[in-house]
């Protein structure tokens, strides 16, 4: 895609002409690019600028991603495109009522800082893709330091804005890049976790297909403006993905800004609850299938992990219907969407452990099965930033006498269970046939599995089971809690 039409060419040289001398005035007689100056004596405006000495404080913030269980992810584009290609773009981001954030280099707005300008006025946010897009990699600290500021320089210049975040072309980058933008006390490096791979030229409906399945909170999405035309009409199908579940796109600050840190695992109480234990063979150990009361209570409880679009619309009939659950998690999805995890907590439900890789435990060693039983306490607890319910459930619901002692020497002395389950799991299992199922099975003190995977019927059955568990005169007590209350009520008789 040719980025200057033949008639403009001469005003694009005099105004490139112009954005060069700009530059080698900001550089003070450097070189370029950060290479050697043009003289090594005199005092005058051409003599080389001082080398920059590394930073040695604490580095910036990186983020690729944010830290939030909100329903909100971030739009993000890098370069920029010829003026016809980027007003199409800011006139589709308009037409979806969508802001976002355009990484510009500085190089660029200094040849067409009415374009910068342009993007500004729209509502949409300009930060700093370097000078040039160089490979990081290959640049020195002083490069680096120069690359960064000299953008910053120019766009501050050219469009009043001040760049708050940097980003390289690629989105990697060295450890130099984060000490020099805290040199430069910019706020973050961003990178991104969502990447349709727009350079790979594929359609608007490939690009939007890939948000779509890929599409979580706190997520970043970066696209290119000067490579791919499609990256346009892709942005219809992106708008369409957010609104299916319920999503807002934001601009980058706005979701750094309603964000927030995760601490550190050392930082959490409770994040050593589950340690590795040889010493298990004399360990004590429950089965808990069902709870024995008098009360028309049931336990609602969820296994292994999903999509947002699935676990949220669960979330969502769950919030409908005033149900708290709790979640079984499989900590190798926790691990790639922690924020997921965090919006079952914040949506008052329990969250426990399903295991790290979801073996069938008799399949593993007494110490496999606890490294593997820690590693997923470690990994939830990270994710939602405090200690999980000390439930364990096995996969497949297979365990042996061993490996339950293995497990409660390890922290997790309950194992859940459950009475109640129509395999969910399986797609051939229609939605009727989940209702049908779970209707005819329930009784006071029940533990009811489904699962939160995609593809299934269970989101299709979900409203109905809770309608007509609710219509029976059930209640849903998060199984924790039902376990806790029948003990009370015991100890008291």
């Amino acid at each position: 895609m040719k980025r200057v039409s033949i008639k403009f060419r001469v005003p694009y040289i005099l105004s490139r002409m112009t954005a060069l001398f700009m530059i080698l005035i900001l550089l003070g007689g450097c070189g370029l690019f950060g290479g050697k100056p043009a003289s090594n004596e005199g005092t005058g405006p051409m003599a080389p600028a001082p080398k920059v000495e590394r930073y040695t404080g604490e580095k910036s913030r990186e983020i690729p991603y944010v830290y939030t269980a909100k329903k909100e992810l971030a739009l993000t584009f890098n370069g920029m495109g010829d003026k016809a290609t980027m007003t199409a773009l800011i006139d589709e981001l308009d037409a979806w009522g969508i802001k976002a954030t355009f990484f510009l280099p500085g190089m660029r707005v200094a040849e067409e800082p009415d374009i910068a300008s342009a993007i500004l006025a729209r509502g949409h946010e300009i930060e700093n893709n370097t000078l040039n897009q160089l490979d990081m990699n290959k640049l020195d600290y002083d490069q680096i330091y120069k690359e960064i500021k000299l953008a910053n320089d120019v766009i501050k210049r050219e469009t009043g804005a001040e760049p708050r975040y940097v980003r390289t072309r690629s989105g990697d980058y060295p450890a130099d890049v984060p000490l020099a933008a805290a040199h430069l006390g910019m706020k973050a490096v961003v990178s991104y976790n969502i990447n349709p791979k727009d350079r790979n030229m594929q359609s608007a409906e490939e690009i939007g297909e890939y948000v779509a399945k890929f599409i979580s909170r706190g997520g970043i999405i970066s696209m290119n403006t000067d490579v791919n035309p499609e990256v346009i009409s892709s942005i219809q199908y992106i708008a369409q993905a957010a609104d299916d579940i319920g999503y807002q796109l934001v601009t980058l600050n706005e979701l750094v800004e309603n964000g927030g840190e995760r601490k550190p695992l050392e930082q959490i109480p409770g994040y050593d609850a589950a340690r590795i234990n040889p010493d298990y063979q004399q360990a004590k150990y429950e089965l808990v299938y069902k709870v024995d009361t008098n009360k028309k209570e049931v336990a609602l409880t969820f296994d292994d992990f999903g999509s947002d679009k699935t676990v949220t619309r669960i979330l969502d009939i769950l919030a409908e219907h005033d149900v708290k659950a709790t979640f079984f998690l499989r900590a190798k999805g926790v691990e790639s969407n922690p924020n997921l995890a965090r919006a079952m907590v914040e949506g008052g439900h329990d969250v426990a452990n399903h295991s790290y890789s979801h073996p069938v435990v008799t399949s593993l060693t007494p110490q496999e099965l606890q490294e593997d039983v820690v590693k997923a306490h470690q990994v939830i607890t990270e994710a939602i930033q405090q200690q999980p319910v000390m439930l364990f459930r096995p996969p497949t619901g297979v365990v042996d006498d061993e490996r339950a002692k293995a497990l409660a020497a390890v922290g997790y002395p309950v194992i859940a269970m459950y009475d109640v389950t129509t395999l969910d799991w399986d797609i051939s299992n229609s939605a009727k046939d989940i209702v049908n199922g779970v209707m005819t099975k329930t009784e006071r003190g029940s533990v009811i599995l489904l699962h939160m995977l995609d593809d299934i019927h269970t989101i299709e059955a979900l409203p109905s089971v809770l309608e007509g568990l609710q219509g029976k005169g059930y209640t849903f007590v998060k199984m924790a809690d039902m376990m806790q209350q029948n003990k009370a009520a015991t100890e008291m008789e």
